[in-house]
């Protein structure tokens, strides 16, 4: 057998260099950069490994372990899981900092590969720099804290054990079924011990995604359920897009009549002015999926988690409406008691398609009503500016209609996520990319690097609050040091305004949800609101920044902003509370069920009484 002698991390840089994945007859190199913060743990390891050279791997200068991971993670999301930036941190902090990402990414199904530094395999310098010590375990880590949000976890304390590692490792990044987080643990010493690789191992490897298609018996109960509906729904989940479904997405919607609505992760993948289009569905959705959908007695959920945004906490859907669930994860397919169909989204489809060939839904006017209603009110609230000031979704408005057609939005957490679901229209497929299944603070801004380096030929436009922003912007810096232009739109309400609206409508008072200075007399954070200039931050990092308070002070700067050769930031001050209201949605949160506030004994009430109207599977 042929070998070459290399160190763990020698050999993993080129192990990942060679990887591929295929789709369709269409071979994608899977990984063409890293994304790294060195220190102790890998600096002198992967780092001596990936500036020794004999790849083609970038390296990328993280700023911070956690945003630098989310970076990855969006980069992956957008590029539809056929690529990913794997990323490496040194020991302790540096490795916990990218716990968070790792939850994300699982959450959302993305690929995501970490690769924190650890303890010495040896045991010899313990307890090392940075190393927490466990009474009861030698063998326990930090980087253990992984193994609750990945999909998969390994730790390699023999150079020979990469081998069977990356594999697996590679097994669980590549299938659609199973993505997700992924940590490959490495002790530092390990990762410069040196052992006699295969070179067979180092080969160009290729990763075939091969289409899963329905049974003809699957395909034949989903088409008999969907035959024998009066009012049947679809979901367009993220699924969708990752499985490039959206023509027969399309084709299936257009043969049958079935109207279809989307989650957050499915925005985009068919144009919004499709005739059959319902726009969002759920708790951040809008009157006219949730209409439609409270009379559904079929939803043909396809490629979608069934969140509790999505189902309105199981409360949007009849207890007795059937839910058929095309998905390539058995996992969710049976969410809600549904009919699995364990399939390729885009294979199922067509199957479908082709076996109601002859069937028709004949919904009326009902449809298009249904839209024409919805999309007055979203032209209303686009062009609503009643107040002195500037409103957040007249903000939104002017920013989404300046926007070319290939120009991405970027979004996360906040009240945006349900503000841009309910309103904001995409132009051309996958320029909408919202994490919502983590709702992550600082994805948004750390994410919009990663998409930006999956698309550098198309604007990105990056909304999010001046919360978030507080929480983790530190991939500006990298975005500016990379030379791309992204445009980061801050909200600033001066607080976390989404939660103290959820704070309010449950009956409680305001609390500790808006800047304040606090008080020196009460003691308590009721002070002035806290003046916060974010652009003159921004300025201090050496992007282009932008204070704006007007409606014409917002179109000047983003006409001015394509003048720029690196990132701006929109220091966007909008009225606090000018977020757009829920529509026929409801979502359960944990009220409490004794108070001595009557409003938050009457929000418990309420609260049990939509528990009564919920499905119970």
């Amino acid at each position: 057998m042929e070998t070459v002698r290399l160190t763990m991390a020698q050999a993993l840089v080129q192990f990942l260099d060679q990887q591929y994945i295929e789709l369709d007859g269409q071979e994608y190199k899977f990984v063409n950069n890293m994304f790294g913060v060195f220190g102790h743990g890998c600096v002198v390891g992967v780092g001596q490994a990936l500036n020794q050279g004999g790849h083609h791997i970038r390296f990328l200068q993280g700023k911070n372990e956690q945003n630098m991971a989310l970076a990855a993670m969006a980069f992956a999301k957008q590029k539809n899981r056929l690529e990913i930036i794997p990323c490496v941190s040194s020991i302790g902090p540096g490795a916990m900092n990218m716990v968070t990402a790792a939850g994300c990414a699982t959450a959302n199904r993305i690929p995501l590969l970490l690769l924190p530094g650890d303890t010495f395999a040896c045991r010899q310098p313990d307890p090392v720099l940075q190393q927490a010590e466990f009474f009861t375990s030698f063998g326990q880590t930090v980087t253990d804290a992984f193994r609750g949000v990945c999909h998969y976890f390994d730790r390699i304390e023999r150079p020979e054990q990469l081998m069977t590692a990356a594999i697996h490792a590679l097994r669980v990044l590549t299938d659609p079924a199973d993505a997700g987080a992924v940590c490959l643990a490495m002790p530092q010493d390990v990762e410069g011990e040196a052992y006699d690789y295969p070179v067979s191992f180092l080969r160009k490897r290729v990763w075939h995604l091969d289409r899963r298609a329905p049974t003809a018996s699957q395909t034949e109960r989903a088409a008999e359920i969907i035959r024998n509906a009066e009012n049947p729904l679809v979901i367009c989940g993220g699924g969708v897009r990752y499985s490039f479904a959206g023509d027969a997405l399309q084709a299936f919607c257009e043969t049958t009549g079935i109207p279809f609505s989307e989650t957050q992760a499915g925005k985009s993948v068919l144009p919004w002015t499709h005739p059959l289009n319902l726009g969002g569905v759920g708790v951040t959705g809008g009157q006219a999926a949730n209409v439609i959908g409270k009379d559904a007695d079929v939803i043909i959920a396809v490629g979608t988690r069934l969140t509790d945004f999505t189902t309105c906490s199981k409360w949007l859907f009849k207890e007795n409406a059937k839910v058929v669930s095309l998905n390539i994860c058995p996992f969710d397919a049976v969410k809600m008691d549904g009919e699995p169909i364990i399939c390729d989204a885009r294979e199922g489809l067509t199957a479908l398609t082709a076996a109601l060939k002859d069937y028709r839904y004949q919904h009326g006017d009902k449809v298009k009503a249904a839209r024409d209603d919805w999309n007055a009110i979203v032209d209303g609230w686009y062009a609503k500016n009643d107040q002195p000031g500037l409103t957040q979704t007249r903000a939104l408005g002017i920013i989404n209609e300046f926007m070319q057609k290939t120009d991405v939005a970027v979004g996360s957490a906040g009240s945006l996520p349900g503000d841009m679901q309910r309103l904001f229209r995409p132009g051309e497929r996958d320029t909408y990319h919202m994490e919502y299944g983590f709702s992550n603070m600082g994805y948004e801004t750390n994410g919009a690097l990663g998409v930006k380096l999956a698309c550098p030929d198309r604007e990105v436009y990056s909304f999010f609050g001046d919360g978030t922003y507080l929480m983790a912007h530190s991939e500006l810096v990298t975005c500016l040091q990379e030379h791309l232009r992204v445009h980061f739109c801050l909200f600033d309400n001066s607080g976390w305004g989404c939660i103290e609206n959820l704070q309010n409508n449950q009956g409680n008072d305001t609390f500790g949800t808006v800047f304040r200075f606090r008080d020196p007399v009460t003691g308590e954070l009721d002070g002035p609101v806290m003046p916060l200039d974010f652009a003159r931050s921004a300025e201090g990092y050496g992007l282009k920044a932008y204070s704006i308070h007007t409606e014409e002070e917002l179109k000047a700067a983003l006409k001015d902003a394509l003048t720029q050769e690196k990132p701006v930031l929109y220091d966007i001050k909008v009225l606090a509370g000018s977020m757009t209201p829920g529509y026929e949605s409801w979502w359960r949160v944990g009220v409490a069920e004794v108070s001595t506030q009557p409003r938050v004994q009457a929000a418990y009430g309420d609260l049990m009484e939509h528990v009564k109207e919920t499905r119970k599977f």
